[in-house]
């Protein structure tokens, strides 16, 4: 159940001078996985080299949340520049390999970023937050060093979560593309309801005044807010973690609940700045 801020004990993932603390480290890793994290680490140093200025992991495994053969192994590889299209078909390669092997866990993603992309001005509250509030650090020099503390305010849910109405469109292809077996379906249930449901956590982020991973816990957050959405984000925090391969769950992501929630985001935090053309 969700309660007003005066209710609760402390605000949740805050430090005492009400700045988002780091989550997770590499000692919550859980044991099980630990032989999958190193085969990563390493694969890592082997695909990228000298050209590897760090990594980090970031997810459920760090968390120490991550449920046996249901959670995927989350990446991040930060290279001394910007990366290539090679560079991602490498990423993806390594990730298959590793999935393939491990049995212990459900798919890999790998993030792909330059040193000075995250360090940018432009991505500070945005790539810049991500990896200094929700990635461990696994090789090389940690960027957390160079960027500032993070508070739970609206310049932060703007710039991380205000541009899903420019990714509806690319979501509708995808889902139009798609086959329709529960093997290609269900990781974009997946991919879809976490999007949305920390698209609306993050909308009320700053009234909520704390931070949270929990795909629940975000959505009793938006929950207390929007009464009348909140039937349709907690079966999405459910899907994030029981993701299930129907067509319909998508569309009604794509048709009601994202763009109602693009569109809310953008009256109370306003749209995230504008990239150079083929930043993303």
């Amino acid at each position: 159940m969700w309660f007003p801020m005066s209710e609760r004990a402390a605000p949740r993932g805050l430090d005492p001078l009400g700045f988002i603390e780091r989550e997770g480290s590499y000692a919550r890793v859980p044991p099980v996985f630990r032989p999958v994290v190193a085969a990563a680490r390493d694969r890592l140093l082997d695909a990228f080299g000298a050209r590897l200025d760090s990594a980090y992991l970031y997810g459920s495994i760090p968390r120490g949340t991550a449920r046996v053969g249901r959670s995927d192994l989350d990446l991040v590889a930060v290279l001394g520049e910007e990366p290539t299209g090679a560079d991602r078909d490498t990423a993806g390669a390594l990730g298959e390999a590793v999935d393939k092997e491990f049995p212990e866990i459900d798919g890999v993603g790998t993030l792909l970023y330059s040193r000075a992309r995250v360090l940018s001005e432009l991505e500070r509250y945005d790539i810049g937050w991500f990896v200094a509030c929700l990635c461990t650090p696994l090789l090389g020099e940690d960027l957390a060093e160079f960027l500032p503390r993070y508070r739970p305010d609206s310049l932060l849910a703007r710039e991380t979560n205000g541009d899903l109405a420019r990714y509806l469109p690319r979501w509708r292809e995808r889902i139009a593309a798609a086959d329709g077996t529960e093997e290609a379906l269900r990781p974009l249930v997946r991919f879809m309801s976490r999007n949305l449901v920390r698209t609306g956590f993050t909308l009320v982020m700053p009234r909520w005044n704390g931070w949270t991973s929990d795909l629940r816990e975000m959505a009793e957050a938006f929950a207390g807010y929007y009464p009348e959405r909140a039937g349709l984000m907690r079966r999405a925090a459910g899907y994030g973690y029981e993701p299930v391969g129907d067509r319909a769950v998508l569309r009604s992501y794509v048709d009601d609940l994202g763009p109602w929630l693009a569109g809310e985001y953008a009256r109370v935090h306003g749209v995230r700045t504008p990239r150079p053309e083929g930043w993303d």
